[in-house]
């Protein structure tokens, strides 16, 4: 089945050239003493917020530190497109608008402490952008008053806009992750199966994770639950042992996800906290047995709304042998009360509900193992993560949640990467029950039998 269409829209090569005065005043703003920032809009899409190099006002180009560097990146799926493309003419059209400040970003006392130097507005006509990139503006253009005389001594600001195509394929949970339900992806109106879930519960005597269908390899089991996991056995407050294996429609076993270290409730209260997290272990198959690709941690934020704080990192495979160093993709926090999404995005400043860790300029390939089978895209053996990598919505606390997730095409070369992905966003929601305060229950399907007994 296709991918679904998705357009990518980019702001970066963010710069500005602020003249100095020839009678210096206490209103003037010297680039080297006051930060600037710009707040980016595109329609009701959240606010992104990004940080403004200064140059010098002789400047003619950009310098290595401002060139090619994203500022916000924004998704528009193709109802997003088609709800803009229906749009009377009546009605305002796309238009991406950034206001630029000078002072720190912040409030003070309830009021912007940023002083606003200009604002900027970059119309898009983003027609045809499913399939062909289009660039709307690049370069310096004048903000802030008598900016439309073109005057020497303007404010200058550079950006570069533009929108890509950034097809995904997208995935549906038939129900919650702990009823093993079936996976449907989805384009346009037509649903088609494509996974079926497994939950249980990890035998936590034996140590060893396997599926039916790969031999057992116990030595190389115990080896990454040694490095990755924790061995700790607490009577009282914890829930572990949770599985959850993603099978093809053959039934053989394509990925899974699985609960290494306990969550346990902090001494003295009913939570999981930040310095003693629980945690799971993304795995593929591989050369007859499971193999750590990812390892997800999440733990309950504290403050005026509890959160769900998590921290996934990539597990490299370096020549077949397990290193218990990872690379960090990923490290925010979703609320437990309304749910939202799960993103890994490379190439983003999407704002600080969801934030990338990994360097916007990411140039250096991380490897993710090899497997077989061919989902239709995808020609190298090694995936290499930038950009828009996946993104899982899961509901919160109490709430019924069927995680939706999108994975880019660029990162899907073969069924067990798409598979991969559908078990990091099972054990996302399941996080959000794992991390349920201790003093409240939870429903039978979570428990083991002993806890049902207790």
């Amino acid at each position: 089945m296709d991918p679904c269409p998705f357009v990518r829209v980019t702001v970066g090569n963010l710069a500005l050239k602020i003249p100095v005065a020839s009678k210096p005043a206490r209103t003037v703003v010297h680039p080297s003493s006051s930060p600037c920032f710009c707040k980016i809009k595109l329609n009701k899409l959240p606010v992104q917020t990004a940080v403004v190099p200064c140059l010098p006002p002789e400047t003619q180009n950009l310098d290595a530190q401002s060139h090619g560097v994203l500022a916000a990146t924004f998704h528009l799926s193709k109802s997003d497109l088609d709800r803009v493309a229906s749009k009377s003419i009546f009605s305002a059209k796309l238009c991406l608008k950034i206001a630029i400040y000078t002072g720190r970003r912040g409030t003070t006392c309830g009021v912007n402490s940023g002083r606003l130097l200009g604002r900027v507005s970059v119309p898009l006509d983003l027609a045809g952008n499913e399939s062909k990139p289009s660039v709307f503006h690049n370069g310096w253009i004048s903000v802030g008053k008598g900016a439309s005389k073109g005057s020497a001594a303007q404010t200058q600001f550079h950006l570069n806009v533009k929108a890509e195509p950034d097809p995904r394929f997208v995935f549906q949970f038939d129900g919650e992750p702990e009823c093993s339900p079936q996976v449907f992806q989805i384009q346009g109106n037509i649903r088609q199966p494509v996974f079926t879930c497994k939950f249980s519960f990890r035998n936590t005597g034996d140590r060893t994770q396997r599926s039916r269908s790969l031999p057992s390899d116990q030595g190389s089991s115990r080896s990454w639950l040694s490095s990755f996991g924790s061995e700790r056995e607490r009577p009282g407050k914890e829930r572990k042992g949770w599985s959850i294996t993603v099978h093809d429609l053959s039934g053989s076993p394509v990925a899974a996800a699985s609960m290494v270290t306990p969550f346990v409730a902090s001494p003295g209260s009913d939570r999981v906290s930040r310095s003693n997290p629980g945690s799971w272990l993304i795995l593929r198959p591989g050369d007859g047995t499971w193999k750590p690709w990812g390892r997800l941690e999440a733990w309950r934020e504290r403050g005026g709304a509890d959160g769900l704080g998590y921290r996934f990192e990539l597990i490299p495979d370096s020549n077949g042998g397990m290193s218990a160093g990872g690379i960090v993709l990923a490290e925010s926090a979703l609320s437990l009360n309304k749910g939202g999404k799960f993103v890994l995005d490379l190439g983003s400043n999407s704002g600080s509900s969801n934030r990338s860790v990994a360097p916007v300029n990411l140039n250096s390939p991380v490897c993710s193992p090899k497997s077989s089978g061919d989902f239709g895209y995808g020609l190298w053996p090694y995936c290499v993560y930038r950009g828009f990598v996946m993104s899982a919505r899961v509901e919160g606390e109490g709430r019924c949640s069927k995680p939706t997730v999108e994975v880019s095409v660029q990162h899907v070369s073969c069924t067990e990467d798409a598979a991969a992905y559908v078990a990091l966003a099972a054990a996302v929601d399941l996080c959000m029950d794992a991390c349920r305060l201790f003093s409240q229950r939870l429903r039978k399907e979570l428990c083991q039998p002993t806890d049902l007994l207790g």
